[in-house]
């Protein structure tokens, strides 16, 4: 009896965390959406001599539905091309409960994983 239990116990555990992680890779896992705001630029890496992909960081002052005046700042990889400047109002998306983790909608920002 004890046998069937805990196979039953282990089966149950099983079914739980697979769909902990399906739920978590689809987004359905009760998390919140991104909210959409805007970020003032007020300080920005100096513009590189040459052209292409260099890293940039920028500070701001961001504002959304949830967020009022909040500083933020991050670095990215972007094209030089279309490298921002203090005074710019950038497009953000962030979640609502860590806007430390925006990400601008700019022709200039390129793919970068890091923080």
């Amino acid at each position: 009896m004890l046998e069937v239990v805990m196979a039953a116990a282990m089966v149950t555990m099983l079914v739980v965390t697979i769909g902990a992680v399906l739920a978590a890779r689809t987004g359905k896992g009760g998390g919140a959406s991104l909210e959409h705001g805007s970020l003032y630029v007020t300080g920005v890496s100096a513009l590189p001599a040459m052209t292409g992909e260099h890293y940039v960081t920028i500070t701001g002052t961001l504002t959304g539905p949830s967020v009022t005046g909040v500083v933020v700042y991050r670095r990215f990889a972007w094209d030089a091309a279309h490298w921002p400047a203090i005074g710019d109002q950038l497009l953000v998306a962030y979640p609502p409960r860590n806007p430390d983790k925006w990400v601008a909608d700019h022709p200039g920002l390129r793919p970068y994983l890091g923080s």
